[in-house]
């Protein structure tokens, strides 16, 4: 059942336009990926925005999203948080609405121990019948999944997948080794997508492929093959732009590369995060003109 959740999938950041969701700008960004290979998208994941989108705005980015796609790929909707009953409520709209999976973070701000993890997501999966995908992301939420947790949860009937987001390709390996097979690990770091091929992961849920869709579909080919050595060269010619966009929190860099290609109308944020430092504007401007992007 996980396996359909593999490969390139696009974490989608909202557009605002003078406060208010800009679904002109959400349109031609879905249309830019699907024709580039993308083979998911996320939606009301960290990238967009999710603390400051309220349902209804959830609801309408994630029909239209299907209305493009159709069943052509999957649709992943967020639908964690730090409260288990708020979960539980959001992950069974999820399924009323037709999501295809339900990403769900690790309870942020509250700190529970690995037991309150594990119940929490047994609480959520149990709750509803819609494929559960784990989101370990330690940078945000502090508390982080260990790997006995992990691997405890993976034998959950419905808990098919993890995006695993630490960036530590160490653990990713040791995590590796003690998954089942058929349990689909999925990176959630951009920099060390790479590695994370090399050790058998089955692709990423990304902010990088919202600009740069094509290579990174080539990336996740290339690897099936272990063609390595091409597969390095390409990614090393991207390392600086992936490295920008997360030069603030993300996604702020992204969405100001977007409106720089022409796919966002603004790079408006909402509050409390704020556009782009302009002390960064030029060496972003310099690499996306190398790389052909504008």
């Amino acid at each position: 059942m996980s396996l359909k959740f593999n490969g390139v999938i696009s974490a989608l950041p909202t557009p605002f336009l003078n406060g208010a969701v800009d679904m002109k700008s959400f349109v031609r960004l879905v249309e830019y990926q699907l024709k580039n290979g993308i083979n998911g998208f996320v939606v009301n994941g960290t990238t967009a925005e999710s603390p400051t989108l309220s349902w209804s705005e959830v609801e309408a980015l994630y029909k239209t999203v299907r209305e493009i796609s159709g069943t052509r790929v999957p649709i992943i909707l967020g639908t964690g948080s730090n409260s288990t009953a708020d979960t539980i409520e959001t992950t069974k709209l999820a399924a009323d609405m037709g999501a295809d999976a339900a990403l769900v973070v690790v309870p942020y701000y509250n700190k529970p121990p690995q037991r309150g993890l594990e119940a929490h997501f047994r609480a959520v999966a149990d709750s509803s019948k819609l494929p559960i995908i784990l989101y370990n992301v330690p940078g945000r939420t502090i508390t982080a999944m260990s790997i006995e947790t992990i691997v405890n949860l993976s034998a959950v009937k419905n808990i098919v997948a993890i995006k695993e987001a630490s960036g530590d390709i160490s653990f990713d390996q040791q995590l590796k080794n003690k998954l089942p097979p058929q349990f689909t690990l999925l990176s959630g770091d951009d920099p060390t997508y790479i590695d994370f091929l090399k050790l058998g992961g089955n692709g990423v849920i990304s902010v990088m492929s919202n600009a740069i869709t094509a290579p990174c579909a080539q990336w996740t080919e290339q690897a099936k093959s272990a063609q390595w050595e091409k597969l390095t060269a390409d990614f090393a010619r991207y390392r600086n732009l992936i490295s920008l966009m997360y030069v603030e929190a993300n996604p702020i860099p992204l969405k100001w590369m977007l409106y720089k290609m022409g796919l966002f109308a603004s790079a408006e944020m909402r509050l409390p995060l704020v556009s782009l430092e302009a002390t960064h504007h030029e060496k972003i401007s310099s690499e996306m003109k190398a790389l052909g992007l504008i």
